[in-house]
């Protein structure tokens, strides 16, 4: 009868089965991967204590490096109970066909040696880490950018991870299902050859007829030595050991034999006390044996003989480093083949989304020439199939875009071109017109009231078609790139003081307080005077326009990098929507609305223009009820970019202003009646800035205040619009 050990604590992995009990600390199952074994053991009967799993290498033979963190260095445990993280040596029950390390042992090693492999490597970069840290690092952020930028990449590295995982998966099934396989017929011939020489020996010993000790020993060495198969193919090796607590007859002159290198300590104790406890059952265990300098892995197949009436524990032991070395060849075959295919498979998968992806990524290329303005740009198309039939769409696509934008730029061509010749082809005309109109505005006095009349409408009409005609072609000069700047340094504050002075009749006709808020002393900029005079010209007259007879502050305030001039009126406002558009050409607010200084609507159009000359920002605030707020921004040098603005864009108080922190100027006090007589004063010419504005002038290319156009945030029922040259910026 064939059985297994019985009565073994059950363990927490269940495929394991292991000989040895926790009180023990013996590990006797064989490692059919590793190699692994328990230390050489001395001729007591005792157990001896194992080693733990990471001080043995596949070799078999003790690693002479340092040992893992944690362990003793001599390899053993400190104290008798089982290695920690190690389970408890499993059960096999009666019928068991024996244990063996299962696919869960095999992870739990291969756990184990990543773990070691990990502590190690660690140390490697605790000492090298200020080498390897930077190193790792750029390598990390440059694998991150591959797979953000690179649809190939992530094809590619995702499949590659997949195989991976999937060869693991199935690597690890075939090979636990090998090594099961190679066990279990093992396994089967050394039960089949124990029986038999089992039997054998107790013929030999039941027919002997010996009597004196000689004999005796040299029967019982002649027949264990025969048992083990010394020169024959089929080798295993024997521990004979007399069962204790026996009264020692006279003639038992032996106690115990074994093979070289062997002590009945190699025996695992349940493997004994199974075989003791029992009849004539027969019984096995994982054991690990020493076979010169290494320890191998074997199975112990016990059985209990009697000779002179005294009853001997026979064990044979069966050696399996063939099988195991069997193992390591098929794994690494496993292995090798693995990492062959998963080559391959990164080859074909790189190989076909090449093919895929290059299309999609020369489509990208062309779109970028294409936006960068090379409109003639195309892609190349190969063959019938889908990738063919998209770039044959795209090229159609861009032939029609590049047809559409050449007709638009004809148009916005001939448009430029219409504006410029009409503009200098009136001026001549209107030249002589206006002297007529001179002539006849001089002599009003002498005709009657209507003809008076007549003549002052003549004379301040071909005046406002004269603005018209100059702000046309200062557009058309914008427009063709013909306008340059002539850059100075210049006080900014005394400009604006200058063109306070000069709007002073129209305020005064408003009757609206106009006030300067900057900093004593002068604060020098490099500007085109010219220009940014008829910037704030334009920028105070609309203030006043709109102002409904309230105060106008103007603030001045520079910091590091650039200078800010504020407008800020308290009148009618504007909504987000008017203050998205407040810088578009020919834009008024409310055509229909009554207007007094009249204005080509190309003023703020014209200011936004020469702001981008000077690489500053205009920036428009405007809330319904609450006034608006123009504010210009300018480098302090030429060529230094902004990086914010000195002043806020959205006023802190949307009410009226109060007295500030920096020097105020009361500049024009509110008048009781207007001082200028409109008879004067032609109604449209009043202060009006080279190229005139008009009442309604709000106006832009459509540039908002982060630099582009849209509505501004602000407080609500305001809103933020304006221009920036270059930059950005949010509010100050």
């Amino acid at each position: 009868m064939v059985s297994a050990i019985k009565q073994v604590p059950e363990p927490a992995d269940r495929s394991v089965a292991q000989a040895a009990g926790p009180e023990s600390g013996h590990d006797t199952t064989p490692d059919m991967t590793s190699g692994e074994a328990p230390a050489k053991s001395s001729a007591s009967h005792e157990a001896a204590p194992a080693v733990p799993e990471s001080a043995v290498p596949e070799s078999g033979e003790p690693e002479s490096g340092e040992p893992e963190s944690g362990e003793p260095e001599s390899g053993e445990p400190e104290s008798g109970e089982p290695e920690s993280g190690e389970p408890e040596s499993p059960p096999a029950g009666p019928g068991s066909r024996g244990p063996w390390r299962g696919l869960a042992f095999r992870t739990r090693l291969w756990a184990k040696r990543a773990r070691i492999v990990g502590v190690r490597v660690g140390r490697l970069v605790r000492t090298g880490a200020g080498s390897l840290l930077p190193g790792i690092r750029y390598l990390l952020r440059a694998v991150q950018r591959k797979w953000r930028r690179s649809l190939q990449f992530r094809t590619v590295l995702t499949t590659l991870l997949l195989a991976i995982g999937s060869f693991a998966v199935v690597g690890a099934y075939l090979s636990n299902q090998i090594a099961n396989n190679l066990f279990q017929e093992r396994l089967a011939q050394a039960e089949s050859e124990t029986r038999y020489n089992v039997k054998q020996v107790q013929d030999t010993f039941d027919g002997a007829q010996v009597t004196d000790q000689s004999s005796v020993i040299t029967l019982v060495y002649d027949t264990l030595n025969a048992v083990e198969g010394r020169g024959s193919v089929i080798q295993r090796r024997y521990v004979f050991e007399a069962m204790p607590e026996q009264t020692k007859p006279r003639n038992r002159w032996v106690e115990s034999r074994a093979s070289d290198q062997l002590t009945i300590a190699v025996i695992p104790p349940e493997l004994r006390k199974a075989v003791q406890d029992s009849g004539k059952d027969q019984y096995w265990a994982s054991t690990q044996f020493p076979v010169g300098t290494e320890d191998r892995p074997g199975i112990a197949v016990g059985n209990k003989v009697t000779f002179n009436g005294t009853v001997y524990e026979l064990y044979l032991i069966y050696d399996l480093n063939t099988a195991q070395k069997t193992l390591d060849e098929i794994q690494n075959v496993l292995l090798a083949g693995g990492a062959l295919l998963v080559l391959m498979i990164g080859g074909v998968a790189w190989y076909v989304t090449r093919n895929v992806v290059s299309p999609v990524s020369h489509a990208a290329v062309v779109s970028e020439k294409l936006a960068a303005g090379q409109l003639q740009e195309r892609m190349v198309v190969k063959g019938e199939d889908e990738v063919a039939r998209l770039g044959a769409s795209f090229n159609h696509m861009a032939a029609s875009l590049q047809e559409q934008i050449t007709q638009l730029a004809t148009l916005s061509q001939m448009q430029q071109r219409f504006v410029s010749d009409v503009s200098h082809e009136l001026r001549t005309p209107l030249t002589t017109v206006r002297m007529a109109a001179e002539v006849l505005y001089d002599a009003r006095e002498d005709f009657d009231p209507i003809n008076k009349r007549s003549a002052e409408l003549l004379y301040n009409q071909v005046e406002r078609f004269q603005s018209l005609l100059a702000d046309l072609l200062e557009i058309s000069r914008f427009d063709a790139g013909a306008a340059t700047l002539d850059a100075e340094p210049t006080d900014i504050v005394q400009l604006v003081a200058h063109v306070i002075e000069g709007v002073a009749p129209v305020a005064a006709e408003y009757g609206s307080a106009v006030t300067l808020n900057a900093p004593a002393g002068s604060i020098i900029v490099d500007m085109d005077d010219r220009r940014i005079d008829r910037i704030l010209r334009n920028l105070v007259l609309n203030a006043l326009e709109h102002g409904e007879g309230r105060p106008v502050n103007i603030s001045v305030a520079a910091n590091d990098t650039a200078v800010a001039v504020a407008v800020r009126d308290h009148g009618i406002g504007m909504t987000p929507a008017e203050a998205a558009r407040v810088f578009d050409r020919f834009w008024r607010a409310d055509p229909a609305r009554a207007r007094t200084t009249g204005g080509s609507g190309l003023g703020l159009s014209i200011a936004a223009e020469d702001t981008k000359l000077h690489d500053g920002w205009l920036q428009a605030w405007g809330s319904k009820g609450n006034g608006s707020n123009f504010r210009l921004t300018l480098p302090l040098r030429r060529d230094e970019p902004i990086t914010r603005s000195p002043l806020q864009l959205e006023p802190v108080n949307v009410g009226l202003p109060g007295p500030g922190s920096q020097r105020t100027v009361l500049l024009l006090d509110r008048p009781q009646a207007a001082a200028v007589p409109a008879a004067d004063t032609p109604a449209g010419t009043q202060g009006k800035p080279d190229g005139g504005t008009g009442a309604d002038d709000f106006t832009a290319d459509g540039l908002a205040g982060d630099g582009s156009a849209g509505v501004g945030g602000a407080s609500p029922g305001g809103g933020a619009a304006g221009f920036r040259s270059r930059g950005t910026e949010g509010r100050a």
